[in-house]
């Protein structure tokens, strides 16, 4: 699949200590139309769908290397959406999706990368996780009471370092799983307010999607300039070079879609990905399978 776009155009840059605080109001919430139509738009969306699943079969039986996808955004950011759409052909049997909720109790008992640490995708697989641990430098940290609840040492929230020290966790845990085999591919979608408004505002009006709102939407909107903030500051310090954050200009959905397709097969692609070379013994297996299966000859 070809689009006239650069995925590294949506990468988060590094940050370094001199590099001046980052902004959301800095990244695009909308781009270019990457489709003509609305069938142009399927037909890419098709032609990408296909080539997910062959690298797919490759990456599944090669066998030294998975991807996991992280998605997280602003409510109504289409993350849903995305995940239905872009993985749309792939084998359910190599992948698995993920979504975390409010933590269990214990859940709460144990570190804060325990929960999501379970559900890494083996080798061979595609892992996708609906939000992440991420949540544990995002809504954690908007909403205190919420950390509280982590029952963690007394004294040790309120050091300076805490915030920098969860930070600096996720950088060499995303390290380690890159040392492992798995590359983490992390996908913000960057929505604006006014979009967010009239995607809350179709929920509230068309019956199908009354299921999806409550007042707790108005509760987390009244906050946004606090999400936007703790959202800027995630993404500066944990977008790195082994693992950088995309940020998903999601205004337009399609757009969303196409762009993040086009960084999944960019990545498999950069993979040494091969189907297993069969050794002798195998080779003779194969022929004397074959053999048997020949002799047999059809049923009368």
């Amino acid at each position: 699949m070809k689009l006239s776009c650069d995925p590294n155009d949506f990468r988060v840059p590094i940050s370094g200590k001199s590099a001046k605080a980052l902004q959301l109001s800095d990244l695009r919430t909308e781009v270019d139309k990457l489709y003509k139509s609305k069938k142009d738009y399927s037909s890419r969306m098709d032609e990408f769908s296909q080539e997910l699943h062959d690298l797919q079969r490759v990456l599944y039986a090669h066998g030294r290397y998975s991807l996991l996808l992280i998605f997280q955004g602003m409510d109504t950011a289409g993350k849903d959406g995305a995940i239905r759409h872009v993985m749309t052909g792939v084998n359910p049997q190599g992948c698995q999706v993920h979504s975390f909720k409010q933590p269990s109790q214990e859940e709460l008992a144990h570190d804060f990368l325990w929960r999501t640490t379970k559900r890494l995708p083996m080798r061979g697989h595609i892992g996708i996780f609906n939000r992440s641990y991420y949540e544990e430098v995002l809504i954690v940290k908007a909403m205190p009471t919420v950390l509280a609840a982590q029952s963690l040492p007394d004294g040790y929230t309120e050091q300076d370092q805490f915030w920098p020290d969860r930070y600096r966790d996720i950088v060499q845990f995303e390290d380690y799983l890159h040392r492992n085999g798995t590359r983490v591919l992390k996908f913000f979608l960057h929505l604006s307010k006014e979009e967010q408004r009239q995607r809350l505002l179709s929920r509230a009006e068309e019956a199908d999607k009354h299921w999806k709102i409550s007042s707790a939407d108005l509760k987390s909107r009244a906050q946004w300039d606090d999400f936007q903030g703790v959202y800027a500051e995630c993404l500066q310090n944990t977008s790195h070079g082994l693992a950088p954050w995309y940020s998903v200009p999601a205004d337009d959905k399609r757009n969303a879609r196409l762009i993040i397709s086009h960084i999944v097969i960019e990545t498999l692609r950069s993979l040494p990905l091969a189907y297993p070379e069969p050794d002798e013994k195998q080779l003779a297996e194969v022929k004397r399978v074959r053999e048997v299966l020949k002799s047999e000859g059809p049923k009368q």
